[in-house]
């Protein structure tokens, strides 16, 4: 069997690390050369983009950082983890309303700025943050700038206070805080009690797969359902080459735009192909030349 090359995308379950599934996905697909594009919390569901073989390289080049998610809450709770699964710190009987709630949630669209949670892997003076939390120290941490593009809230059961969140947002961004932070809003805290990823990295739901179906899968039936790497790409202009400049790409040598016919800012990142088959991703340089940065090997 040839060596499998592209994405698999995965609808991670719940208590299953990220790892857990690169994990399965290894013996799957019959190769050790795998990457994943975002780490999911264990309760967390949702996308998990898994990237096989030489498509392995481009797991940290995807040009779509955004993420959009789904997540339920209940008032009238908060806890050390923001979470359902952290110890409770202090309890609410305030009752809040449909319009409270819903002018609370829009105070969290657009720039704002976050403190990262305790029960987190950022990284403070070489720690991560979660380590610190389970032996029971907290230290500062400062705010960070992330953007909400939106925030829906799709339900809302007052007499529950329970509710349902739909969120696209930046890279970072930390759903169970935004869910704390209008808890505080509102006077009554607020936890997170269930979170699905919708999109990551272009992918969604749509495109995923059950990762039980493919646990006793064989390489050869996994391979039938490997997404192309120019996907990940997909975002990017296609520039179609002719032999001459195919050949000096896929040797390493920098494509002058000019003599192409073509302008783009320099930075731009390009959909390099010929005569249909994908050939890699290559970048304007100051120069004005095109450098390849990805180079895809065809089979």
């Amino acid at each position: 069997m040839n060596e499998i090359n592209g994405v698999i995308c995965i609808n991670k379950p719940q208590d299953f690390t990220s790892f857990d599934v690169v994990a399965i996905m290894r013996r799957a697909a019959g190769t050790r050369k795998i990457g994943h594009g975002g780490t999911l919390d264990p309760m967390a569901t949702g996308v998990l983009p898994i990237y096989i073989g030489r498509a392995a390289k481009t797991a940290d080049m995807n040009p779509v950082s955004d993420k959009r998610y789904r997540a339920t809450f209940r008032l009238g709770v908060t806890t050390d983890t923001e979470d359902v699964w952290g110890k409770v710190l202090t309890k609410s009987e305030k009752l809040v309303t449909l319009a409270e709630i819903t002018d609370a949630v829009k105070t969290m669209q657009g720039d704002i700025m976050q403190i990262p949670p305790m029960y987190s892997a950022v990284k403070i003076n070489g720690k991560r943050l979660y380590d610190l939390a389970r032996q029971g120290i907290e230290v500062e941490r400062a705010a960070r700038p992330v953007t909400v593009y939106s925030i829906e809230l799709s339900d809302f059961d007052e007499e529950k206070r329970t509710g349902t969140l739909d969120i696209y947002c930046s890279k970072g961004t930390y759903i169970r805080t935004i869910i704390s932070d209008i808890g505080k809003k509102l006077g009554t805290g607020a936890i997170m009690t269930s979170l699905c990823r919708t999109m990551a990295a272009g992918f969604t739901l749509s495109d995923c797969h059950d990762i039980e179906t493919l646990r006793n899968m064989p390489p050869e039936d996994t391979a039938r359902l490997v997404l192309p790497t120019e996907r990940v790409f997909s975002c990017y202009d296609e520039i179609i080459l002719d032999g001459t400049q195919k050949k000096l790409f896929m040797n390493g040598m920098i494509l002058d735009c000019g003599r192409m016919d073509i302008s783009y800012p320099e930075g731009t990142c390009l959909r390099l192909k010929h005569e249909g088959d994908f050939l890699g991703v290559a970048r304007v340089n100051e120069e004005n030349g095109l450098k390849s940065v990805y180079l895809n090997i065809l089979s």
